[in-house]
């Protein structure tokens, strides 16, 4: 058996073609700093010029166009542009070596640094760290460089731990730190401080009062995006989300909240919301308020509120306005509640609504309901109004009067205290019923089964609590509505537009479709229900689809009390389809119009 040794060749191999490169060695040089300053920016242009002039002075060598990032964290690969078009040119075979200045400069991740190096070396391009003395491409530089690379990450880490310290020194000195911008504010970095900007504060104390007049984030955003107001980003267009942050942001009551994030880690520099992980520092009066704190602390209660009665899953009047008739509207095919929709009739959609059951499960599960437009039930509710007040003006002034002397009887705040009475009796009883275990008058089960009961009677206390808490919304809804109705009455004004207050006030539910004299469908009847005595303050949800659809034709007598009964003039669009099944437009000119009072539950 012969063995013949095949020396390897001396010089670089191409790895494509096999052959020894005879060329001279393609170089290139990747620099970086991480700040901006002044004297960063001249070592930046230092390097650069360095580089280039090492590279061209080497006869064997040949430059290659260098890449350099500046004001760029080298935890931070995915933001270094010229560095990451560096590695993919690399690959494309462009260059042969990579100069740095140190491994702390090429990377500061030991995972990434050997990463990229490998991936590199697999196409047999070397990285030359200057300071250090390795090549990537020789036998012993992976260990070395496996070593150095983790103290290049220690040293990253520690720099993190120091520029830490040093924020929390100014948070506890009371600096602001970080700041991004505020609506309403004018932030001035050379001495660190907030002035108001009149324009924009304006439009912060807009959102806080409409808030306060019950109106919801949801809401807001619409109205402020139709006034032609920018965000605080200069969009048109505004969020729900967006309000909601003003309504929440501490700086316009005069304070700051520091500390509200936190970063994870110096190299993934993942930020999170802090829920304790890490020190937060309030500062109070930090600067001039635009919100009085009297003001700043009702909108937060009312947003608590309004989200306890989310969080218990419950529809509870109509919380947050989302839209004027969120949970009015009943289909009087199938009871079902109506759910909003956008309609595309036109080149601007239109806002509408349809029978949820014809929604979620298919028209043919209620094959005979019709969406429809919001505009058209809006002037459906003022034309009605406006014949309300000709012809039976004595009978809504009596109306107004039961009501504002049913909200005295029904104060919120009266059944709250008497519930918070009857919740400190049961906290009594229980500790009571310990007392009497304890001394042998009850046994240990008898006292379990007790404290069970008198537990699952505070937990119900409590959520009458909150339903009428989420509840006074609608309330103070009634008794807005109310001054607007005697405001009419004794000026004589006729209301032209649509107004939520006004429709709070009066209107319990609608119905929207039904049965005729005839017994014929009619999709687009409107059927207003006016508040009564014994539903006054009762919420949309008791309403039933049982009660709704034993109600839907006009030939049975239910108890209803007819104030109106007439054929409103409109102009939409419907669809129908055709004996083929096809849709076919067709052009609603009128709609009849019923407003009801539903006497069945009254004594």
């Amino acid at each position: 058996m012969n063995v013949t040794l095949i020396k390897k060749v001396d010089g670089r191999i191409n790895r494509t073609t096999g052959l020894k490169v005879t060329t001279g060695l393609r170089v290139t040089a990747y620099c970086r700093v991480s700040t901006d300053d002044e004297d960063q920016k001249n070592s930046y242009e230092s390097q650069k010029a360095y580089y280039k002039e090492k590279i061209t002075s080497n006869p064997e060598w040949r430059y290659i166009e260098i890449y350099a990032d500046e004001a760029i964290s080298g935890t931070l690969d995915y933001k270094r542009n010229d560095f990451m078009k560096m590695i993919q040119d690399a690959l494309d075979d462009k260059f042969d070596m990579i100069m740095t200045k140190s491994i702390s400069r090429f990377a500061r991740n030991t995972v990434d640094t050997l990463k990229y190096v490998r991936m590199l070396k697999e196409h047999n391009v070397a990285v030359f760290f200057e300071e250090e003395g390795i090549n990537t491409l020789e036998m012993s530089g992976e260990l070395l460089l496996t070593i150095l690379s983790s103290v290049a990450q220690q040293e990253s880490e520690n720099t993190s731990t120091h520029v830490k310290l040093g924020l929390k020194m100014k948070k506890e000195r009371g600096e602001l730190i970080g700041f991004g911008g505020c609506l309403g504010y004018t932030y001035n970095p050379e001495d660190n401080t907030l002035t108001i900007n009149e324009q924009e504060a304006e439009i912060v104390r807009l959102i806080y009062e409409k808030y306060l007049e019950g109106f919801g984030a949801e809401s807001i955003s619409r109205q402020l995006t139709k006034l032609g107001i920018k965000t605080p980003k200069g969009k048109a267009v505004w969020c729900e989300t967006t309000v909601r942050k003003i309504l929440k942001n501490e700086k316009y009551k005069g304070d700051v909240l520091q500390g509200k994030t936190f970063t994870i880690d110096p190299i993934s520099h993942k930020r999170l919301s802090n829920m304790g992980e890490e020190d937060k520092y309030y500062i109070s009066n930090h600067h001039e308020a635009i919100i009085d704190e009297e003001t700043f602390e009702k909108v937060q209660q009312i947003m608590k509120e309004r989200n306890g009665g989310r969080s218990a899953s419950r529809k509870v009047g109509n919380v947050g306005r989302k839209y004027p008739m969120s949970n009015r509207i009943r289909c009087g095919f199938c009871g079902s509640s109506f759910t909003r929709r956008s309609l595309y009739t036109t080149a601007n959609p239109k806002p509408a609504w349809l029978c949820q059951t014809a929604s979620k499960l298919g028209k043919e599960f209620c094959n005979k309901c019709k969406i429809m437009r919001a505009d058209v039930l809006e002037k459906s509710f003022v034309d009605a109004y406006k014949l309300l007040c000709n012809d039976n003006k004595l009978l809504v002034d009596n109306f107004l009067n039961n009501i504002s002397s049913l909200m005295k009887s029904n104060s919120p705040k009266d059944n709250i205290k008497k519930l918070e009475t009857q919740k400190e009796e049961l906290k009594n009883k229980c500790n009571k019923l310990l007392d009497y275990m304890l001394d042998g008058t009850i046994t240990k089960d008898i006292y379990t089964e007790k404290k069970d009961e008198c537990l699952l009677k505070i937990k119900e206390v409590d959520t009458k609590i909150m339903e009428i808490q989420a509840n006074m919304e609608d309330d103070d809804s009634i008794e807005r509505g109310i001054k607007k109705l005697k405001k009419v009455f004794d000026t004589n004004a006729i209301m032209e537009e649509f107004d939520i207050d006004v429709f709070d006030t009066l209107v319990d539910y609608i119905i929207v479709g039904g049965y005729n004299e005839s017994g014929r469908a009619d999709p687009y009847m409107l059927r207003f229900i006016v508040k009564t005595h014994s539903n006054m303050f009762k919420k949309e949800k008791d309403v039933s689809k049982e009660h709704i659809v034993e109600r839907n034709k006009l030939t049975q007598d239910y108890r209803n009390i007819v104030l109106l009964d007439f054929i409103d003039q409109q102009n939409f669009i419907a669809y129908d389809r055709d004996k083929d099944g096809n849709f076919k437009k067709k052009v609603i000119k009128k709609v009849r119009v019923r407003v009801e009072c539903d006497m069945s539950n009254e004594n």
